[in-house]
């Protein structure tokens, strides 16, 4: 099924993302367009109410998204190293839909 909202997700990637390195437990590195932000965010949790993510997070539309896994790693541009916690929906129905990862940095 098509939305209106099929195809935004890639583009606000495009326009507001960029590369960071992704490091799966199983697998070689890739670089992916993602927006990653170290600020406070809001994200909706499993019954569907707004809260406040306080750790980093990344946002990477489908079907990107579906190859990142709790305990990968991403490098931003920064050169820090994150460990991806969990995931969050971003409530779009799009199929291109982004994904909301959790971070933590890795010391």
């Amino acid at each position: 099924m098509t939305s209106v909202f099929d195809g935004m997700a890639g583009l606000l990637n495009v326009t507001f993302g960029g590369p960071v390195i992704h490091t799966p437990e199983i697998g070689p590195q890739v670089t992916i367009q993602a927006q990653f932000r170290k600020r406070p965010i809001e994200v909706l949790d499993r019954d569907g109410v707004a809260m406040l993510m306080m750790h980093p997070s990344l946002r990477v539309p489908e079907p990107v998204a579906s190859a990142i896994k709790d305990g990968d790693h991403i490098v931003p541009a920064s050169g820090v190293i994150y460990r991806v916690l969990n995931r969050h929906p971003s409530g779009s129905p799009a199929a291109d839909a982004a994904v909301i990862f959790e971070l933590r940095e890795v010391t």
